[in-house]
C-alpha cells in the first residue's frame, strides 16, 4: 500500500468516525451516567459493579434513540439541516437504523444481564425512545414522552443498584416497589427538566415564540428552589418523626389494650424496628425498642445534613442554575434558531450539575463529586462535536 493510499484511507476513516460521532451526539454522552448514580444515590446505596450494568445500558438505549432520531427525521433534516451526517450522505439511513436497533438490543442485554428489576424498568425505557421518535415527537406528547424516558432512566439506576441482593429474595417486586418509591423525586426533578429542554427545542430548527424559554426559566427557578429547601427526616420530603409518647410517672401499671399494635414508629429513620404493643397509659414495656427520648432521628440516606454536603449541595445547584438560565434569557428576549439552539446544549450541559445536586442532596458527596466531573468532558467535546 502506497503512502497517498495510506493518507487516504486515514482520511476516510476519521470522516467516518467524525460523522457517527456527529449522528450519535456523543458530547451528550456524558449526560447519561448521572441518572443512574443520582438514583443510586436516592436509594442509599453505593454505586456498584450492577450500577456499571445500569450505566452501560442507559448509554445504549441513550445512543439507540440518538441514532433513530436522526433516521426519523431525514426527510426534514434535508431541508433544514442538510449538514447532519444522513441528509449529507456521510451516512447511509439503512445503517443508522441497523445502529438504533443493534444498540436497543445491547442496552436491553445489559439490563438482563443486571438482573429481573433492571429488565422490567429499561423494556419500558426502549419502548418509549421508540415510540418518542417513530411516533410521538412531532405531538403534543412529544416533550412528555422524553421526560419519561429520563425518569426511567434514574429509576433503572436505583432499582439495578437497590437489587445488588434482592432479585433471589423470596418477593424481589416489593425491593422494587421500595426502590421506585424512593428514587421517584429525583426522577420527577430531571424529568421536569427534560420536558422544559425538549419544549425549547421544538423552535431550534425555525425559531418560536418567547413562551417556552420563560416557562423553562420558571421551572429551572421551582427546581432550584426545590433543591435548595430543607429536607424532612431521613432526607424524605415530607416524612417527619413521629411524636414520642411520653412516659408516665414510675410505677404507673403496663396495661395492654387487645388487637391493637402501635406502627407509629415502624420506621425509625431507615431502620424498620419490630412493632411495639399499644400501652393503655403509653408506656413502654422494658426491652421493647424504640427512640431514646428528647434525641431526634440521625440522618440516613437521602440527607444532606452535614454543613459541606449542604455547601456542595448550594454550590452544583447554582452552576446548573447558571448554565441552563442564562442561554434561557437571551432565547426569551430573541427566540431565533441560534439562540434557542444555544439553549437547548446549555439544558443538555445542565443535566450533568442537576443529577449532581440530587446526589448531594441524598447526602452522597462522593457521588456526587464523581458525577460532577463529567461536565468539563462534556464541555470539551462539545466544542468539537454539536449536542444539538
Amino acid at each position: 500500500m502506497s503512502a497517498r493510499t495510506r493518507i487516504r484511507t486515514g482520511t476516510s476513516a476519521r470522516a467516518s468516525a467524525r460523522a457517527w460521532a456527529e449522528l450519535l451526539r456523543l458530547p451528550a454522552l456524558f449526560t447519561v451516567p448521572g441518572d443512574a448514580l443520582a438514583g443510586a444515590a436516592a436509594v442509599g446505596a453505593r454505586p456498584n459493579s450492577r450500577t456499571l450494568l445500569a450505566i452501560g445500558s442507559s448509554l445504549c438505549l441513550y445512543e439507540a434513540g440518538m441514532a433513530l432520531n436522526d433516521w426519523a427525521d431525514r426527510a426534514e433534516d434535508a431541508v433544514d439541516r442538510p449538514h447532519r451526517p444522513l441528509p449529507s450522505g456521510r451516512i447511509h439511513p439503512a445503517a443508522a437504523l441497523v445502529a438504533a436497533g443493534a444498540l436497543t438490543a445491547a442496552g436491553l442485554a445489559l439490563a438482563a444481564r443486571a438482573g429481573r428489576s433492571s429488565l422490567a424498568v429499561a423494556a419500558p425505557l426502549a419502548v418509549t425512545v421508540w415510540a418518542y421518535d417513530l411516533a410521538l415527537k412531532q405531538t403534543p406528547a412529544g416533550p412528555a414522552a422524553m421526560a419519561a424516558a429520563r425518569g426511567l432512566d434514574v429509576l433503572l439506576g436505583a432499582t439495578t443498584t437497590a437489587g445488588a441482593t434482592r432479585d433471589t429474595a423470596p418477593a424481589p417486586n416489593a425491593p422494587l416497589r421500595s426502590a421506585v418509591r424512593e428514587s421517584l423525586p429525583a426522577a420527577l426533578t430531571l424529568a421536569t427538566h427534560t420536558l422544559a429542554v425538549t419544549a425549547v427545542s421544538r423552535g431550534e430548527t425555525q425559531g418560536g415564540s418567547s413562551a417556552a424559554p420563560l416557562a423553562a426559566l420558571a421551572t429551572t427557578g421551582a427546581l432550584v428552589w426545590g433543591l435548595l429547601r430543607d429536607r424532612g427526616v431521613a432526607g424524605q420530603p415530607g416524612r417527619h418523626p413521629t411524636a414520642v409518647r411520653p412516659h408516665p410517672a414510675k410505677g404507673t401499671p403496663i396495661t395492654l389494650r387487645p388487637g391493637r399494635v402501635d406502627v407509629s414508629m415502624r420506621r425509625f429513620g431507615r431502620a424498620p424496628i419490630e412493632a411495639v404493643p399499644v400501652l393503655r397509659r403509653g408506656r413502654v414495656p422494658v426491652g421493647a425498642p424504640g427512640p431514646t427520648p428528647n434525641r431526634a432521628p440521625g440522618p440516613g440516606p437521602g440527607s444532606s445534613r452535614h454543613p459541606t454536603e449542604a455547601a456542595l449541595r448550594g454550590a452544583l445547584t447554582l452552576v446548573y442554575a447558571a448554565t441552563f438560565a442564562h442561554p434561557l434569557f437571551h432565547a426569551a428576549l430573541n427566540p431565533s434558531p441560534p439562540l434557542t439552539q444555544r439553549a437547548v446544549g446549555g439544558g443538555i450541559r445542565a443535566m450533568i450539575p442537576l443529577q449532581a445536586a440530587l446526589a448531594a442532596r441524598a447526602g452522597a458527596p462522593v457521588t456526587a463529586l464523581l458525577t460532577a466531573a463529567l461536565a468539563p468532558a462534556a464541555r470539551r467535546f462539545a466544542r468539537k462535536v454539536s449536542v444539538t
